[in-house]
């Protein structure tokens, strides 16, 4: 069993943010008096939440995700996120052109590469 500055101090993390996630119903820490205890399972259920976070999940998604026994249940979140990664995926991709485009024209307007950005953004709005 650890406390909760083991805990947080081994995922880098301050303790605030395991009060926070408790709050939120993603963790259940046994209680010794007034203190939290946190077993091996609860430090798989951190790491699981981190992993979760990495991947861009929602805190709400995540506790669906970690407490839906339903594989269905599951999947509509993952096909959810997959969507909203998706997205930002596309976000990214349209700044990475734009800062790839390494225009050496004064005016930015003048620049062809821009140009073309702003072609396909006019023909897809």
């Amino acid at each position: 069993m650890k406390s909760i500055g083991e805990v947080a101090a081994r995922f880098g993390l301050p303790a605030h943010v395991l009060r926070y996630w408790e709050a939120e119903g993603l963790l259940t820490p046994a209680r010794a008096g007034n203190r939290r205890r946190y077993t091996d399972a609860d430090l798989r259920r951190v790491a699981a939440i981190l992993v979760a976070k990495e991947a861009g999940f929602e805190l709400a998604d995540i506790r669906s995700m970690l407490n839906d026994r339903s594989a269905a249940g599951r999947a509509a979140m993952a096909a959810r996120q997959r969507e909203r990664l998706r997205a930002r995926i596309a976000r990214a991709q349209a700044a990475l052109e734009l800062i790839e485009g390494d225009c050496r024209h004064d005016d930015l307007m003048a620049c062809p590469h821009f140009q073309s950005l702003l072609d396909r953004q006019l023909e897809h709005s």
